[in-house]
């Protein structure tokens, strides 16, 4: 049945409004930001129309005056993995108790693109540092990134049965062991950063440990998740879905960015570019992610497909339509390379790439 609702235009979005005005003069708290309502007509989209692909394949393009030297992004999307995949094989040894190892290797050593642990590596190296000086951290936020993903298949979560085309750990494991595999991968998270970092002054890495813990906690990933479920047969605006998806998706890969630049020594300049260019490519993977839901099938997606058009839940192409969803895609991805500007271009290469990977991204 079609449907049609009042939202707000995401012109308004909290991180659309929050531009940068001459560098970082007189920046705007990202917390303190408030929606001015601006009311449009978004209509339901069918899924039978949703079935073109979310992006072209050429390049979004770069803001004025910012060039990009040649970069192989696909080599070093594929060292960067195996590097990191190497780094949490040894951090997670197979030994007693069997099961729980066994549980948490399985979804942690399952695959995936590993995009969080490289933009903590990739915004490492952005700021000069070295990639040894972030694995731990790199290899901390796929941890917690892992966690998130046993625990929201859970049948009391989304009750899902598939991820990255494999039964879920609970499926695999049994209920009891998911949970406890989740929370084993929490706690090691912090203990890896604490035991495995070196040649970094232990007050930066308090630091960055304080972020990654905030961006998990009441106020980050644990509120998105909280509000969504509260959310759960009602009608929600854009405002709403943004905070939801800010808070449930964007928070790590905000942590993973930060740092990454904490752990290379950035400058607290630094560290808010990095804040402001990862707030915008993380609401933009759920966006995304919400594209691909209703335009891939399950097998191409490596997990249930349609779910969120079925459960009738609000998603950016229900309230926007597909076209309002890519162009606010689109502008996503231009502030975030906007960001970068401020930036060495060679070394901003691969944060370039990565946001136009996840905004052309197919699974």
């Amino acid at each position: 049945m079609a449907f049609s609702a009042t939202i707000s235009s995401y012109d308004n979005s909290i991180l659309l409004r929050n531009k940068p005005i001459n560098g970082l003069k007189n920046p705007t708290p990202f917390r303190h930001l408030k929606l001015v309502p601006m009311k449009i007509q978004a209509a339901h989209v069918t899924h039978s129309s949703m079935v073109q692909p979310f992006l072209a394949e050429e390049t979004i393009t770069k803001p004025k005056n910012y060039t990009l030297p040649v970069f192989r992004f696909d080599e070093y999307m594929v060292m960067k993995a195996k590097r990191v995949n190497r780094a949490l094989e040894e951090a997670v040894p197979l030994q007693h108790p069997a099961k729980i190892h066994e549980s948490m290797r399985y979804s942690l050593l399952a695959g995936g693109k590993r995009v969080r642990p490289i933009l903590c590596i990739a915004s490492c190296e952005l700021v000069g540092g070295d990639e040894s000086l972030a694995m731990p951290m790199a290899c901390a936020v796929e941890m917690v990134h892992t966690m998130s993903l046993i625990h929201d298949d859970l049948p009391c979560m989304d009750d899902d049965d598939l991820r990255r085309g494999k039964p879920t750990n609970h499926k695999a494991f049994g209920e009891e062991t998911a949970v406890l595999a989740g929370d084993a991968l929490l706690s090691l998270a912090f203990e890896h950063v604490a035991a495995k970092t070196i040649n970094i002054s232990p007050a930066r890495v308090v630091r960055a440990i304080a972020e990654l813990a905030s961006a998990i906690g009441s106020e980050g990933l644990v509120a998105g998740q909280i509000v969504d479920i509260c959310s759960e047969g009602k009608q929600v605006d854009l405002s709403e879905l943004e905070y939801i998806h800010v808070h449930k998706t964007a928070k790590l890969l905000e942590a993973s960015v930060v740092c990454g630049v904490m752990m290379g020594g950035g400058s607290v300049s630094d560290v808010e570019r990095g804040r402001k260019y990862a707030r915008c490519i993380g609401l933009l993977f759920q966006v995304v992610d919400d594209i691909l839901d209703v335009t891939k099938s399950s097998e191409e997606l490596g997990k249930t497909a349609g779910k969120d058009l079925a459960s009738d839940k609000a998603t950016y192409p229900k309230l926007m339509g597909l076209d309002q969803a890519r162009k606010f895609a689109a502008d996503l991805v231009d502030q975030a390379i906007e960001e970068l500007s401020y930036f060495d271009a060679a070394k901003a290469a691969p944060l370039y790439h990565l946001a136009n990977y996840i905004a052309n991204r197919q699974n």
